[in-house]
């Protein structure tokens, strides 16, 4: 179900309250199904979606519901609803980072322009304000629309430090000792909060570090919390002491060298999972090259004319090649794509994330098909990155037994796809429905 204030969007929008609070049956007929589970595909078949559930999976022309709504799935494929363990919610006003921007409409805005690009579920992984705590307990009960959101509280660094960007008092917390991290971790798990963050990186040595003893502190803290830890980490040397020290997630990937069979053993061994996150090294540089898919709708419709227009810029691909730090991310792309493969290689739970919503360079919605095509070019095949960011990351949330496959019983959170996937990544762009937790989202942006 959801509030009449968002049925009365989606009305105002040409779409039935029928469909708005996934009443009665809808079956997609004739359709690949890719579970996200790994397993081979499943042809022609039938995919029955009941009071937000899925209610049966099986082979078309047996399995027929009277009365259902019956799309004719002929030539598409459907799979789960992206699952985005690391992303960011109103962050960028434009083409600016502004902490003055993080308001509930705000949020709201970014959580549905999230859905409508097939991104069901995502971690906002720090930054938040407490208001996000509101949202999350309507969309929990079932009273608001929008990606369902998941919550890294305001998230921990140090006093002039990362991260970089504009924030208030009431963004992020910056102990200086042990005992104040410990103390703003119960704080966070006091809101009930889904994770823990911490940056990690001096950026190239221009800012200063979280010290280990603070690092561990927020580590420990949060597990007697119950609270899982995750870490925005850059060098090697960083990720083996967060693993030595039990952190759950390393948010992004280790770039200053090549991971060792040290890390990838120790992770693999304490069940750490390990987000590429590749868009944020691309990022910095890929625009000023002028991509081809900067062309397409499905790009444009997820930004702002104000920042397509300062992207496609001449002044700024002539910022970008005058940058000295271009060459270092690009150095960074690469040794991310390298460890991303290795990692994956040697066992270890390899996620999804993006750091979308960060700036305007990580485009919501935009960025985690782009991401998907990423991992493909990297190593992964079309399967393995889908997996990673519905199977896997729906583990790395603890939702397994709610989402993440499209398995009966689990809600309906899918994607209807006008082509195949595994024979093209990029054929998760075209987006012909959305289905979360059995309602169809209107206007799927779709190319």
């Amino acid at each position: 179900m959801v509030l009449l204030a968002s049925m009365m969007l989606m009305m105002a929008q040409g779409t039935s309250p029928e469909v708005v609070a996934g009443l009665g049956t809808t079956q997609i007929t004739h359709v690949r199904v890719i579970d996200g589970t790994g397993r081979a595909p499943i042809e022609n078949a039938t995919v029955t979606l009941r009071d937000g559930k899925i209610a049966g999976i099986g082979p078309s022309g047996k399995t027929a519901v009277k009365g259902a709504k019956v799309i004719d799935g002929m030539g598409k494929t459907v799979m789960p609803g992206i699952i985005n363990a690391h992303g960011h919610l109103a962050l960028v006003n434009g083409t600016k980072n502004d902490a003055d921007y993080y308001t509930r409409e705000h949020v709201l805005d970014e959580l549905r322009q999230y859905e409508r690009y097939g991104v069901t579920t995502m971690l906002s992984l720090g930054l938040n304000r407490d208001l996000v705590y509101q949202i999350r307990a309507e969309q929990r009960a079932g009273k608001l629309d929008g990606a369902s959101v998941f919550v890294a509280d305001r998230g921990i660094g140090v006093p002039d430090g990362m991260p970089p960007i504009p924030h208030e008092g009431d963004q992020l917390y910056q102990p200086k000792t042990p005992e104040e991290a410990r103390k703003d971790v119960d704080e966070a798990a006091g809101r009930h909060t889904d994770f823990v963050k911490i940056w990690v990186d001096d950026l190239y040595g221009t800012k200063p570090k979280m010290s280990p003893s603070v690092a561990q502190a927020v580590i420990e803290e949060a597990h007697k919390d119950g609270v899982p830890a995750a870490a925005h980490v850059f060098a090697l040397s960083d990720a083996k002491g967060l693993v030595g020290f039990g952190v759950n997630v390393l948010a992004h990937s280790v770039r200053d060298s090549a991971v060792d069979a040290e890390l990838l053993n120790a992770m693999k061994t304490k069940g750490v999972f390990y987000l590429p996150t590749l868009t944020v090294d691309e990022s910095f540089f890929t625009y000023a090259e002028h991509p081809g898919w900067m062309q397409s709708e499905f790009f444009k419709n997820a930004l702002t004319p104000e920042a397509y227009t300062m992207l496609t810029s001449a002044e700024y691909a002539d910022k970008v090649k005058k940058d000295s730090l271009t060459a270092q991310h690009r150095k960074d792309f690469e040794q991310a794509r390298k460890n991303m493969k290795a990692a994956y290689d040697a066992g270890v739970k390899v996620g999804f994330g993006t750091d979308s919503g960060a700036s305007v360079y990580r485009v919501p919605g935009f960025a985690e098909h782009h991401e998907l095509a990423m991992l493909v070019e990297a190593g992964l095949t079309p399967m393995q990155a889908i997996r990673a960011a519905t199977e896997t990351n729906a583990s790395l949330l603890g939702i397994s037994k709610k989402t993440g496959t499209l398995t009966v019983g689990k809600d309906a959170d899918l994607i209807l796809l006008g082509g195949n996937p595994l024979d093209d990544i990029r054929n998760t762009e075209k987006i012909v429905g959305v289905w979360h937790e059995g309602r169809e989202v209107a206007n799927p942006a779709g190319r």
